[in-house]
Protein backbone atom coordinates (compact mmCIF):
# COMPACT_ATOMS: atom_id res chain seq x y z
CA UNK A 1 0.00 0.00 0.00
CA UNK A 2 0.93 3.76 -0.86
CA UNK A 3 0.65 5.40 2.71
CA UNK A 4 1.15 9.22 3.44
CA UNK A 5 1.72 10.20 7.33
CA UNK A 6 2.41 13.44 8.17
CA UNK A 7 4.46 14.10 11.73
CA UNK A 8 7.09 11.46 11.22
CA UNK A 9 9.91 13.67 12.57
CA UNK A 10 9.73 11.25 16.15
CA UNK A 11 6.91 10.07 18.42
CA UNK A 12 4.34 8.31 17.21
CA UNK A 13 4.90 8.95 13.78
CA UNK A 14 8.98 8.01 13.58
CA UNK A 15 7.55 5.01 15.48
CA UNK A 16 4.81 4.25 12.97
CA UNK A 17 6.72 5.03 9.79
CA UNK A 18 9.12 2.56 10.65
CA UNK A 19 6.73 -0.09 11.46
CA UNK A 20 4.84 0.46 8.20
CA UNK A 21 8.40 0.46 6.16
CA UNK A 22 9.49 -2.72 7.76
CA UNK A 23 6.18 -4.63 7.19
CA UNK A 24 6.36 -4.04 3.05
CA UNK A 25 4.14 -0.65 2.27
CA UNK A 26 5.45 2.37 0.46
CA UNK A 27 5.73 4.95 3.08
CA UNK A 28 5.81 9.43 2.71
CA UNK A 29 5.81 11.54 5.53
CA UNK A 30 6.05 14.90 6.53
CA UNK A 31 8.81 16.92 8.49
CA UNK A 32 9.38 20.10 9.39
CA UNK A 33 13.06 19.93 9.81
CA UNK A 34 15.98 17.92 8.62
CA UNK A 35 15.48 14.41 10.20
CA UNK A 36 17.98 10.97 10.01
CA UNK A 37 16.02 8.92 7.55
CA UNK A 38 14.31 6.22 8.15
CA UNK A 39 15.30 2.97 5.92
CA UNK A 40 12.81 2.67 3.16
CA UNK A 41 10.81 6.45 3.95
CA UNK A 42 10.15 8.66 1.59
CA UNK A 43 10.58 12.55 3.21
CA UNK A 44 7.95 15.38 2.18
CA UNK A 45 9.38 18.88 4.05
CA UNK A 46 6.46 20.59 4.39
CA UNK A 47 4.28 22.19 7.10
CA UNK A 48 0.83 20.88 7.81
CA UNK A 49 -0.68 24.18 8.31
CA UNK A 50 0.22 25.65 4.74
CA UNK A 51 -2.50 24.64 2.79
CA UNK A 52 -0.51 25.23 -0.20
CA UNK A 53 2.33 23.71 0.22
CA UNK A 54 0.39 20.14 1.62
CA UNK A 55 -1.36 20.16 -2.06
CA UNK A 56 1.80 19.87 -3.35
CA UNK A 57 2.92 17.92 -1.46
CA UNK A 58 0.41 15.16 -1.63
CA UNK A 59 0.35 15.98 -5.87
CA UNK A 60 4.12 14.50 -5.49
CA UNK A 61 3.21 11.45 -4.09
CA UNK A 62 0.67 10.91 -6.43
CA UNK A 63 2.69 11.70 -9.66
CA UNK A 64 5.36 9.29 -8.42
CA UNK A 65 3.09 6.34 -7.18
CA UNK A 66 -0.28 6.83 -8.63
CA UNK A 67 -2.18 6.47 -5.81
CA UNK A 68 -2.90 6.85 -2.15
CA UNK A 69 -3.81 4.20 -0.07
CA UNK A 70 -3.81 5.45 3.46
CA UNK A 71 -3.27 8.75 5.21
CA UNK A 72 -2.24 9.10 8.32
CA UNK A 73 -2.88 12.53 10.28
CA UNK A 74 -0.54 12.36 13.03
CA UNK A 75 1.15 15.75 13.38
CA UNK A 76 0.30 17.67 16.26
CA UNK A 77 1.28 19.65 19.49
CA UNK A 78 0.37 20.67 22.59
CA UNK A 79 0.02 23.71 24.72
CA UNK A 80 -0.58 23.78 28.61
CA UNK A 81 -1.93 25.97 30.88
CA UNK A 82 -5.58 27.96 32.00
CA UNK A 83 -7.56 28.88 28.92
CA UNK A 84 -7.86 32.41 30.41
CA UNK A 85 -4.30 32.79 29.76
CA UNK A 86 -3.78 31.52 26.27
CA UNK A 87 -2.86 34.08 23.83
CA UNK A 88 -4.83 34.60 20.24
CA UNK A 89 -0.98 33.23 19.08
CA UNK A 90 -1.15 30.64 20.78
CA UNK A 91 -4.54 29.27 20.08
CA UNK A 92 -4.49 29.94 16.52
CA UNK A 93 -1.69 27.87 16.53
CA UNK A 94 -2.87 25.20 18.38
CA UNK A 95 -5.95 25.27 16.31
CA UNK A 96 -4.14 25.11 13.15
CA UNK A 97 -1.30 22.76 13.60
CA UNK A 98 -3.81 19.94 15.26
CA UNK A 99 -7.04 20.18 13.75
CA UNK A 100 -6.54 22.62 10.16
CA UNK A 101 -3.36 20.28 9.58
CA UNK A 102 -6.05 17.52 9.54
CA UNK A 103 -8.52 19.38 7.09
CA UNK A 104 -5.77 20.42 4.89
CA UNK A 105 -4.48 17.08 3.99
CA UNK A 106 -7.86 15.31 3.81
CA UNK A 107 -9.04 18.03 1.48
CA UNK A 108 -6.13 17.44 -0.54
CA UNK A 109 -5.65 13.61 -0.91
CA UNK A 110 -9.99 13.07 -0.85
CA UNK A 111 -10.10 13.73 -4.66
CA UNK A 112 -7.74 11.07 -5.53
CA UNK A 113 -9.27 8.42 -2.77
CA UNK A 114 -13.10 9.31 -4.50
CA UNK A 115 -11.22 8.47 -8.28
CA UNK A 116 -9.56 5.13 -6.58
CA UNK A 117 -13.05 4.07 -5.15
CA UNK A 118 -11.20 3.71 -1.98
CA UNK A 119 -9.26 4.62 0.56
CA UNK A 120 -8.50 4.82 4.37
CA UNK A 121 -8.44 8.29 6.87
CA UNK A 122 -6.66 7.60 10.15
CA UNK A 123 -7.07 10.53 12.32
CA UNK A 124 -5.05 10.48 15.84
CA UNK A 125 -7.21 12.21 18.17
CA UNK A 126 -7.12 11.63 22.44
CA UNK A 127 -8.85 10.65 24.78
CA UNK A 128 -8.46 14.67 25.69
CA UNK A 129 -11.06 14.75 22.50
CA UNK A 130 -13.71 12.88 24.22
CA UNK A 131 -13.07 15.01 27.56
CA UNK A 132 -12.03 18.80 28.44
CA UNK A 133 -8.83 18.17 30.29
CA UNK A 134 -8.14 21.32 32.57
CA UNK A 135 -5.36 23.03 31.62
CA UNK A 136 -5.35 21.83 28.35
CA UNK A 137 -8.55 23.38 27.15
CA UNK A 138 -7.49 24.55 23.84
CA UNK A 139 -5.60 20.93 23.12
CA UNK A 140 -8.97 19.36 23.48
CA UNK A 141 -10.50 21.67 21.91
CA UNK A 142 -8.57 20.91 18.59
CA UNK A 143 -9.38 17.18 19.68
CA UNK A 144 -13.04 17.35 19.51
CA UNK A 145 -12.90 19.61 16.59
CA UNK A 146 -11.33 16.52 14.66
CA UNK A 147 -13.90 14.37 16.17
CA UNK A 148 -16.61 16.08 15.21
CA UNK A 149 -14.95 16.51 11.72
CA UNK A 150 -14.27 13.05 11.39
CA UNK A 151 -18.01 11.89 12.13
CA UNK A 152 -19.38 14.42 9.25
CA UNK A 153 -16.33 13.06 7.10
CA UNK A 154 -17.52 9.19 7.74
CA UNK A 155 -20.61 9.59 6.73
CA UNK A 156 -19.98 12.01 3.44
CA UNK A 157 -17.02 9.64 2.21
CA UNK A 158 -18.59 6.18 2.92
CA UNK A 159 -20.10 6.39 -0.62
CA UNK A 160 -16.87 6.97 -2.30
CA UNK A 161 -15.55 3.34 -0.72
CA UNK A 162 -13.11 5.85 1.98
CA UNK A 163 -13.14 4.16 5.57
CA UNK A 164 -12.14 6.90 8.07
CA UNK A 165 -11.15 5.32 11.48
CA UNK A 166 -10.14 8.42 14.72
CA UNK A 167 -7.18 6.68 17.25
CA UNK A 168 -7.38 8.11 20.81
CA UNK A 169 -4.13 7.56 22.60
CA UNK A 170 -4.09 7.89 26.27
CA UNK A 171 -0.80 9.14 28.25
CA UNK A 172 2.20 8.19 26.19
CA UNK A 173 6.20 8.24 26.34
CA UNK A 174 7.60 10.15 23.78
CA UNK A 175 8.55 13.78 23.23
CA UNK A 176 5.24 15.35 23.12
CA UNK A 177 5.60 16.08 26.90
CA UNK A 178 9.09 18.34 26.35
CA UNK A 179 7.53 20.01 23.22
CA UNK A 180 4.62 21.11 24.79
CA UNK A 181 4.36 25.28 24.98
CA UNK A 182 3.27 26.21 28.77
CA UNK A 183 2.29 28.73 30.54
CA UNK A 184 3.88 29.99 33.58
CA UNK A 185 3.86 33.49 33.51
CA UNK A 186 3.44 34.91 38.08
CA UNK A 187 -0.53 35.94 37.06
CA UNK A 188 -1.48 32.81 35.97
CA UNK A 189 0.30 31.00 39.00
CA UNK A 190 -1.10 33.28 41.24
CA UNK A 191 -4.66 33.07 39.90
CA UNK A 192 -4.91 29.48 39.18
CA UNK A 193 -3.11 27.49 42.38
CA UNK A 194 -3.27 24.06 41.58
CA UNK A 195 -2.13 25.20 37.81
CA UNK A 196 1.85 24.04 38.42
CA UNK A 197 0.73 20.95 40.33
CA UNK A 198 -1.50 19.68 38.15
CA UNK A 199 1.00 19.96 35.18
CA UNK A 200 3.65 17.84 37.04
CA UNK A 201 1.16 15.07 37.52
CA UNK A 202 0.02 15.12 33.78
CA UNK A 203 3.71 15.71 32.40
CA UNK A 204 4.25 12.19 34.90
CA UNK A 205 1.79 10.08 33.82
CA UNK A 206 3.06 11.25 30.28
CA UNK A 207 7.03 9.93 30.78
CA UNK A 208 5.22 7.02 32.77
CA UNK A 209 2.86 6.12 29.38
CA UNK A 210 3.09 3.67 27.08
CA UNK A 211 6.17 3.62 24.41
CA UNK A 212 4.88 4.80 20.63
CA UNK A 213 5.50 1.66 19.65
CA UNK A 214 2.42 0.33 20.86
CA UNK A 215 0.30 3.02 19.02
CA UNK A 216 2.32 2.18 15.86
CA UNK A 217 1.15 -1.68 16.03
CA UNK A 218 -2.43 -0.32 16.56
CA UNK A 219 -1.82 1.79 13.53
CA UNK A 220 -0.89 -1.31 11.46
CA UNK A 221 -3.63 -3.32 12.11
CA UNK A 222 -5.76 -0.66 10.66
CA UNK A 223 -4.27 -0.43 8.01
CA UNK A 224 -4.43 -4.40 7.26
CA UNK A 225 -8.28 -4.09 8.67
CA UNK A 226 -10.39 -4.03 5.70
CA UNK A 227 -13.40 -3.30 8.42
CA UNK A 228 -11.86 -1.60 10.96
CA UNK A 229 -14.12 0.11 13.65
CA UNK A 230 -14.74 3.77 13.64
CA UNK A 231 -12.44 4.43 16.62
CA UNK A 232 -10.04 3.14 18.98
CA UNK A 233 -8.80 4.49 22.41
CA UNK A 234 -5.16 2.82 23.06
CA UNK A 235 -4.32 3.38 26.59
CA UNK A 236 -3.73 2.45 29.98
CA UNK A 237 -6.76 0.08 31.69
CA UNK A 238 -7.81 3.19 34.00
CA UNK A 239 -7.92 5.87 30.87
CA UNK A 240 -9.72 3.29 29.41
CA UNK A 241 -11.90 3.10 32.42
CA UNK A 242 -12.09 6.62 32.58
CA UNK A 243 -13.71 7.10 29.37
CA UNK A 244 -16.03 4.08 29.85
CA UNK A 245 -16.90 6.38 32.82
CA UNK A 246 -17.41 9.54 30.61
CA UNK A 247 -20.49 7.75 28.78
CA UNK A 248 -22.44 6.57 31.29
CA UNK A 249 -22.00 8.75 34.12
CA UNK A 250 -24.14 11.61 34.72
CA UNK A 251 -21.67 14.95 33.67
CA UNK A 252 -21.65 16.52 37.27
CA UNK A 253 -20.80 12.74 38.64
CA UNK A 254 -17.70 12.60 35.92
CA UNK A 255 -16.75 16.38 36.32
CA UNK A 256 -16.27 15.75 40.22
CA UNK A 257 -13.95 12.37 39.18
CA UNK A 258 -12.14 14.36 36.70
CA UNK A 259 -11.44 17.07 39.18
CA UNK A 260 -10.30 15.06 41.74
CA UNK A 261 -7.80 13.32 39.33
CA UNK A 262 -5.92 16.62 38.70
CA UNK A 263 -6.32 18.03 42.34
CA UNK A 264 -8.87 20.61 41.30
CA UNK A 265 -11.69 19.47 44.05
Amino acid sequence: MVILITGISSGFGLETARLLAEEGHVVYGTVRREVEPLPGVHYLKVDVRDRIAVKGAVQQVIDREGRIDVLVNNAGMGIGGPVEFATEEEIREQMDANFMGVVNFVTAVLPCMRSQGKGKIIALSSIGGLMGLPFQGFYSASKFAIEGYCEALRLETKQFGVKVVVVRPGDFSTGFTASRKKTFNEEAIKAYKTYAESMTKVEHDETGGLKPQVLARKISDIVRNDSPCYGYVVASFEQRLSVLLKRILPARWFAKILGSYYKLN
